[in-house]
């Protein structure tokens, strides 16, 4: 018997879910996408057998070629397929506003589809972060007023959330602990089978609220932790100490991960998942509670690209430049993960608006990122193009190209020769010797090449 599987949204989760369990035989998945000026593409490159992806993801681009020449996975814009679903899955993008509140409209708009077109006895699975509180407060309210049927009785509900990572997506899928929250046991139960057919480790059991609860504080976590060193990273700036040397000697304690500071922090999920959770518990909540933890992070993450740009503007000042209307600056990396094209929040954003409000003349570079896709600002594939007649360049993503850079070449192409780092990507002294002014996040600022 086939069981038949709905997967709305094709994005860095949804696609790599409906790829592992149409590889299985006893399932068929269909992906739906709405068309819009950005993402219709998707749809006729999916069901030609290819990936949409330009970064590095093992295995993905043979696993959609081999699920669409067997014809167990294809993708349309036709939401009425779900009718014949047995499991639904929901992986549509879940951001927040400038006041970080969430922006459902997707989610909304999904889930009134799938009650429309529900049968009796499927299995719905939100995969998309919400704020705690949202599966029973917004989704379930919504499919049973559309498809006239009650939650748990009539249909499943569940919400197991994605831990997936660009770069390695089929990895995280597959080999990390799954966490599944039904709306009542049966709906639980059902939720896990599914997941069984690709999880490897664990799966955990819980609540709904408790799984849309673990899933925001996890990330919460992170940011805060991830802020920490870079505040960190100010206080050794400040001290003319280097910041990696310092985490290296408390990451020596076997208990001990302090992490990294960088050039901001991007994604889909950690600039917008604690304000999930602080909306989750001030919307739902018993009494009101203003997680200062979270507000404290964010706001020093979102500071890092602004510092980053401080560090390139003491730099050129330091090689006689006054007015940066005379400046070009390339910006080295527009995703916001290494070795991906995910440019989702990336922090090479705002670290280009405040170079152009300053009056600098700004070209970022990618090797993976699609140019077309950025109108505003330009982007160059090409590395030597990007850095031609440049003064400074400063590192925002780790991509492995920039790892490999060729010093000498680039005296030749670039007018000034400045680098700013901002993922450690290199050593002072090995830039250095090369002529080149150097700094970055965390280290010493001392702009003598």
């Amino acid at each position: 018997m086939v069981t038949k599987v709905v997967v709305f949204g094709m994005g860095y989760v949804g696609i790599p879910i409906a790829a592992l369990l149409a590889d299985i035989d006893e399932f068929q998945v269909t992906g739906i996408q709405r068309r819009s000026e950005r993402s219709s593409w998707k749809i006729d490159i999916l069901n030609q057998g290819k990936s949409p992806f330009k970064g590095k993801e093992p295995g993905l681009d043979e696993l959609i070629a081999r699920v669409v020449k067997k014809k167990s996975f294809s993708v349309t814009d036709d939401p009425s397929v779900a009718k014949y679903a047995d499991y639904i899955l929901i992986d549509v993008q879940t951001p927040t506003d400038s006041s970080h509140i969430p922006q459902y409209e997707s989610l909304r708009t999904v889930s009134a589809q799938i009650g429309k077109y529900l049968k009796k006895g499927s299995t719905v699975i939100i995969e998309s972060t919400v704020a705690p509180g949202t599966t029973e407060n917004v989704v379930k309210p919504i499919i049973e007023e559309c498809s006239r049927m009650t939650a748990g009785d009539d249909f499943h509900l569940a919400f197991s959330y994605e831990r997936v990572m660009p770069g390695k997506l089929l990895d995280f899928i597959v080999n990390m602990p799954r966490v599944v929250g039904g709306f009542t046991p049966k709906c639980t139960e059902k939720a896990v089978w599914l997941y069984q057919k690709v999880v490897t480790k664990d799966i955990s059991i819980t609540s709904c609220l408790a799984a849309e609860l673990a899933k925001t504080i996890e990330n919460s976590y992170r940011d805060i932790n991830i802020a920490f060193a870079n505040e960190m990273a100010l206080v050794c700036e400040s001290l003319k100490v280097n910041i990696y040397e310092i985490i290296e000697l408390i990451n020596k304690r076997h208990d001990r991960f302090m992490h990294y500071p960088g050039a901001g922090v991007g994604g889909h999920c950690l600039p917008k998942d604690p304000w999930l959770l602080r909306y989750g518990v001030q919307t739902y909540g018993r009494e009101f509670i203003e997680p200062e933890f979270i507000s404290l992070s964010r706001k020093i993450n979102n500071h890092m690209p602004i510092h980053l740009a401080g560090l390139a503007v003491s730099a050129l000042e330091a090689k006689g430049f006054k007015l940066l209307s005379k400046v070009k600056i390339t910006v080295l990396g527009v995703a916001y993960l290494e070795n991906s094209d995910d440019t989702r929040n990336t922090p090479a954003l705002p670290l280009i608006r405040y170079l152009n409000s300053l009056g600098a003349k700004v070209i970022a570079h990618d090797p993976y990122v699609n140019p077309e896709l950025f109108k505003d600002w330009p982007v160059e594939n090409n590395l030597e193009k990007a850095l031609e007649k440049s003064d400074c360049a400063i590192i925002v993503t780790k991509h492995a190209e920039y790892y490999k850079l060729n010093f000498s070449k680039l005296k030749n192409i670039m007018n000034t020769h400045i680098l700013i780092d901002g993922r450690n990507v290199y050593d002072a002294k090995d830039v250095k010797q090369h002529g080149f002014l150097y700094n970055g996040i965390g280290k010493n600022r001392d702009f003598q090449s």
